[in-house]
Parts: structure tokens; sequence; C-alpha cells
């Protein structure tokens, strides 16, 4: 990764990791793609490589993020779907002429219109997005239970009760609060929880 800026969080679902390039979003919040170069690594890490981003499309791309996230939240706490989150999903989607292509390996990769289109690219993540929230694909919608974080992720794991965003991150996060928090009892206090007495 670039020097001075933060990692990015990577993870197997296109949509929900490119509303993860802000994350801590109720706590300090930090900001992954802060510059149109960051939104270039970050759509290369993905296999949608552009060569060149404007401000106005980073603006762009972090409006895509926000509604995603926003349509996202809602689609897992059962909640209507913002209509302006939505409309700005299916606009980008709409937008791009993003084909997809088989490589000889046998992998599917995206072909832009041209070397500059972030709207293809975007255009490739909203149409993730909207698979996820409509419920096409093979999992379920959940909120992060960081209280600093609450990210929407799409769990595909066999149980479907997947608690964190990021186990190395927000989940290792949470186990070593309560750790130092179970540290700070006194031992009279500890031996009582071990026995169910807490």
């Amino acid at each position: 990764m670039r020097a001075g800026f933060p990692d990015f969080r990577l993870g197997n679902v296109l949509a929900t990791s490119f509303t993860g390039t802000l994350s801590e979003r109720h706590g300090d919040s930090v900001e992954r793609i802060p510059t149109p170069q960051r939104l270039i690594d970050w759509l290369a890490v993905y296999g949608l490589a552009v060569d060149s981003c404007t401000t106005a499309q980073l603006d762009r791309a972090r409006e895509l993020r926000e509604s995603i996230h926003a349509a996202a939240t809602a689609a897992a706490i059962q909640d209507a779907l913002p209509a302006s989150a939505v409309q700005v999903i299916n606009d980008c989607s709409a937008q791009g002429r993003a084909s997809a292509i088989l490589t000889p390996e046998g992998n599917r990769q995206w072909r832009l219109s041209s070397a500059s289109c972030v709207e293809d690219a975007l255009s490739v993540i909203a149409a993730d997005a909207i698979s996820i929230i409509a419920g096409e694909r093979d999992g379920r919608l959940a909120l992060c239970a960081s209280p600093t974080c609450q990210a929407a992720f799409f769990d595909t794991s066999q149980s479907r009760t997947r608690k964190w965003c990021d186990m190395n991150t927000c989940g290792n996060r949470q186990k070593k609060a309560r750790f130092h928090a179970n540290q700070r009892k006194t031992p009279d206090q500890r031996s009582d929880r071990s026995l169910g007495h807490a």
C-alpha cells in the first residue's frame, strides 16, 4: 500500500468491501480513499483498473459508497430502503458500460469502456450491491457488532451468525477490549464470573 495512507480492508464481497473504504463510522472515522489515486489503487485490487480519476469522479464514488452503506444498513435491519440511496445506486448501475469477460484461466474479469472510465467501475460495484440488497445471493446482510463500526457486511458463513465485518480488525479489537476489561477486575470478581455468579 502507498506510504502515508491507511491500508485497505479487503473482503470477498465487492459492494460491502467498497463501503469499508470509510471505516469506524461511529468512532474516529478513517477515510481510506482520500484522493483520486487511492480510488484508482482500490479499484485495481478488485480487477477494475482505471488509469485516471478526477476529483468529481472520486466524489461520485463516495456518493455511491454512502448510498450502498445506507441501503445495505436498512436491508440488514429490515427497514425501508432510503429512496435517495436507491436512486444513486440505480443511476450508477445504469451509467456504466463494463463488460464481463472470461480469462484463459476461466476467471471473470471486467473490461471497462476506456482507461479512465471510473463510471464503468462504479457500475460494477452498484450492480453487485443490487444483487446483495435484492437478496439474489446466498448470504445475509448484517451489521458489525463493534459499536464504533456498525458497518453493513454480507455474511456468507455457514451458520449466518458472523458478528464482525472483519475478524482481523473489529473482531480482534473487541476480543482485546473484553480481555483487558476482565484483567482489570479483582481476582475475586474473575473467579465469581467463572463460577457463574457474576
